[in-house]
């Protein structure tokens, strides 16, 4: 608390030291190339000291002032943005929480539990990823599930280059394994929750499935240029954020984008198995939130 009041009297003196705008002239304009021109101070006087040796480089007194110039302007940008730095800096601390740490286990939600078992998604359960050659040339992949059954339609890129879309539903197995939530699993494993018409038009319908194939589709441009995430394990907040409006008034929502990353880490460590092997068996643990490829 004492954070917050220091910071809300901050921004109230800072405000006592702004010079009116000129007529004609945008209030914010100036504090906002004050912001930019003292945030490119900092890190001139930075690349000072890399280049030459903390020595040679300016004192932490004249870093404090540079970055104390930083917050000025932001303290007076943000009033004439009708924003107030306290709120600014508490809802960063909320984002930063909810990207750094996942969902603990005694708060993550169990969509399905009050749910007949046959419309659950399964707690364990393996999916077959065979390819198929067709006589048109073409290769598709068929998925079947543990019984045997298959589950959903045979795949193709569905493009001019064979990139290994068509294995992309590890992406919504993983979904389904991380998050506890895929509509395109309910669909493909067949545990729609039909009991109940309004969850099942609004959680597993079409508008959903759309949805999460347009994530999947999102999430694959992305690491298509981050080698498919083969020697990364963050993504750009910017990508989780995108990730939250499309989700926005769906049941996962309410889980932090710590689990998203998760979830597309685990989804594409087994995509990047299937496309090695050209096919395989996913093994997906939804009490463990694992999806294990497994060797043939």
């Amino acid at each position: 608390m004492g954070v917050c009041v220091h910071l809300a009297r901050y921004q109230q003196a800072a405000l006592k030291t702004l010079q009116p705008a000129a007529d004609g002239t945008d209030p914010a304009l100036m504090p906002l190339l004050g912001l930019v021109g003292e945030t490119g101070s900092v890190a001139a006087a930075y690349k000072k000291r890399l280049r030459d040796g903390d020595g040679a480089g300016p004192s932490k007194q004249q870093l404090r002032e540079e970055l104390g110039d930083v917050l000025w302007y932001t303290a007076t940008l943000a009033h004439l943005l009708g924003l107030d730095l306290e709120d600014i800096a508490a809802a960063s601390l909320e984002k930063t929480k909810d990207r750094s740490r996942a969902t603990p286990d005694d708060e993550r939600p169990h969509f399905d539990a009050d749910y007949p078992p046959h419309e659950q998604l399964p707690r364990r359960t393996t999916v077959t990823f065979t390819p198929t050659p067709r006589a048109d040339g073409r290769t598709v992949i068929l998925l079947t599930r543990e019984d045997g059954t298959p589950a959903g339609d045979p795949l193709t890129s569905a493009s001019h280059i064979e990139d290994g879309y068509r294995f992309h539903d590890a992406f919504h197995l993983a979904h389904a394994a991380v998050l506890g939530w895929s509509p395109v699993s309910r669909f493909l494993l067949g545990c729609k929750r039909r009991s109940r018409p309004g969850i099942d038009e609004a959680e597993d319908g079409g508008r959903a499935i759309a949805i999460e194939e347009g994530i999947s589709a999102l999430v694959f441009a992305y690491a298509s240029r981050h080698h498919y995430f083969e020697d990364v394990s963050r993504v750009d907040q910017e990508l989780l954020t995108t990730i939250d409006h499309m989700t926005a008034h769906l049941e996962v929502s309410v889980l932090r984008a710590a689990d998203w990353e998760q979830a597309i880490m685990t989804g594409y460590a087994a995509w990047r198995q299937l496309r090695k092997h050209g096919g395989g068996r996913l093994e997906l643990d939804l009490d463990t939130q694992r999806l294990v490829f497994l060797e043939p």
